[in-house]
């Protein structure tokens, strides 16, 4: 994309922009020779930096390969909220997977930011880490009943979420449309690509191997081992095999692709704010989002720039629906904020699954695959590929967040996708609040 001007197309990612700055390269090389290890994990996103990082923690060689480059799928892509739990209310979960499974899950993803927070600290990771909540905004009554019932959910299980009034809310967000908020103090914001990215470099710190630029074309399981071979026709063999390719598997012979309906989602940046207008809006540093079936979320980077968040793709004549409706919406929630211009857009890809959880899905031996996170990737992603790590050191499931399955299908996910979006476009183009 060209350009960044008022009417214009903006530049891409600005995630991609910043983690240069913030962080710089890593230095990898694509694979280049056979390879045996005690692990191998096929993707570069949370899951699989995190997974290898704990790997090589725990004294196990690991292999990482990534066809593109670290973070370069949705990991890189993020809004950069780093959230506790699902986006069902618990009690969906537990009613979805079963009381015991549902609970233990919750329980798990509970802590999640603090996983992610800490590895942060531990490892120096520069990624704008800013640790103050996040809002969950009402755009109506109803939308206010549903944040009044997953208060109830959330204290019933001892949370730290605590429901804002609208004078609190417009307090916090410089936003007066909002009938009230639910803050988790848990939670969070990260740069979510130099936050991945210091993953994989922590994991190097470590011992483990990463390759980037190491597409992979088939995986086998032979004589006891997993036998993974990239397009540069180079093989790595190991005992355990990770598949965290998530939304954006390229896929692979020997194993199934992962089953799930693709959603976009897309993201505008603004210029910096002033100083004087960056005290009005968002002041703490929270980031949010809406009750709306067509969800929007907004926050500030470390430089004050607005990004404001919608369900959809930028491809071909989309590009120029998001970034109108992207517009008017920052001219209805921020006034003073409506002639800032579009400096950046870009979008990505999220792994839906049907009922909204993710699948840890076997694909033989001592070897799983994790997808399906259903837009809430950061602190999930993290805490699955740390349990990934310890099930392919022992070989034990039970420290899994969820139970293996056989199997995962699903049907009409090309229809699903198509549905989504048309709908999102339909929603951008008539929206005016």
């Amino acid at each position: 994309m060209n350009g960044g001007d008022a009417t214009g197309s903006a530049r891409g990612n600005l995630w991609q922009s910043t983690a240069d700055v913030l962080f710089g390269g890593l230095e990898t090389r694509a694979l280049e020779t056979d390879v045996a290890a005690d692990a191998i994990v096929v993707g570069g996103g949370f899951t699989g930096c995190s997974a290898a990082l704990h790997l090589a923690k725990a004294g196990a060689s690991v292999v990482l390969l990534e066809a593109a480059a670290i973070g370069d799928g949705g990991s890189g892509r993020n809004v950069g909220l780093v959230n506790a739990g699902l986006w069902l209310e618990p009690d969906t979960v537990e009613a979805i997977l079963g009381p015991a499974t549902g609970a233990r899950l919750n329980g798990i993803l509970a802590d999640g930011p603090d996983l992610v927070f800490a590895l942060i600290a531990a490892h120096d990771i520069a990624c704008e880490a800013t640790r103050a909540g996040t809002l969950h905004c009402a755009h109506s009554a109803a939308g206010l009943a549903n944040l009044t019932e997953r208060l109830r959910q959330y204290q019933a299980r001892g949370w730290p979420v605590r429901l804002l009034d609208a004078a609190e809310t417009r307090a916090k967000t410089g936003i007066d449309a909002y009938a009230g908020a639910l803050l988790d103090a848990r939670a969070g914001t990260i740069q979510p690509l130099a936050y991945v990215r210091g993953l994989a470099r922590a994991a190097i710190d470590a011992g483990a191997r990463l390759h980037e630029h190491s597409p992979v074309t088939a995986i086998a399981h032979e004589a006891g081992r997993w036998r993974v071979t990239t397009a540069g026709h180079r093989r790595v063999s190991a005992e355990a095999l990770l598949i965290a390719t998530n939304a954006y598997h390229m896929g692979a012979a020997g194993v199934p692709s992962p089953a799930f309906t693709p959603v976009h989602y897309f993201q505008f940046a603004t210029a910096p704010l002033g100083d004087n207008l960056r005290r009005t809006i968002l002041a703490e540093g929270q980031g949010c989002w809406d009750t709306a079936t067509v969800m929007s979320s907004f926050r500030l980077d470390a430089a004050g720039r607005l990004i404001v968040g919608g369900l959809g793709s930028l491809a071909g004549p989309r590009h120029a629906i998001r970034r109108d409706w992207a517009r008017r919406k920052l001219a209805s929630l921020f006034p003073a904020a409506a002639d800032y211009p579009l400096e950046y857009g870009w979008d990505g890809r999220i792994a839906m699954t049907a009922d909204h959880t993710p699948k840890i899905v076997a694909v033989g031996p001592r070897g799983i695959a994790i997808h399906g996170y259903s837009g809430r990737g950061i602190a999930p992603g993290t805490v699955f590929g740390k349990a990934a790590a310890g099930f392919l050191v022992s070989g034990d499931e039970s420290g899994l967040p969820l139970p293996v399955l056989d199997a995962y299908a699903e049907r009409l996910t090309r229809w699903k996708s198509l549905y989504y979006d048309m709908g999102a476009s339909a929603f951008h183009l008539v929206d005016r609040r």
